[in-house]
């Protein structure tokens, strides 16, 4: 009977505990387009091609390789850093406007998807 309840208590947390554990969004890709169209990033970079800027499947690809993530996706977004070209010359990256984390962390993944 002890063992029963135990499981039966057991099985419960685990189900209780699933139904509270945070859900990985999906990520919306209209509204990553529509925030990058916004900020003219495809000015500079495609999904599937090289422009100014590396395509977005390269940028991907070169996270993947790094071992790097979205918050390091989020800080080329944020802080305008130094990017080199694929002509050799520098410049600083645009710095997206928005502040909604939930916007960048859609972006990033959206990016990194690629």
């Amino acid at each position: 009977m002890i063992a029963k309840n135990a499981l039966l208590l057991t099985g419960t947390l685990l189900f209780a505990l699933i139904g509270v554990a945070p859900a990985h969004a999906e990520v919306d890709a209209d509204a990553a387009k529509k925030l990058g169209k916004k900020n003219n990033c495809f000015k500079c970079h495609a999904v599937n091609k090289t422009k100014k800027g590396p395509s977005y499947k390269k940028i991907a690809a070169k996270y993947k390789e790094k071992k790097l993530g979205e918050k390091e996706a989020i800080k080329q977004m944020t802080e305008g850093q130094k990017v080199k070209l694929d002509d050799g010359t520098e410049e600083d990256h645009k710095i997206i406007d928005t502040k909604d984390p939930k916007a960048l962390s859609n972006i990033a993944q959206w990016i990194l998807a690629q």
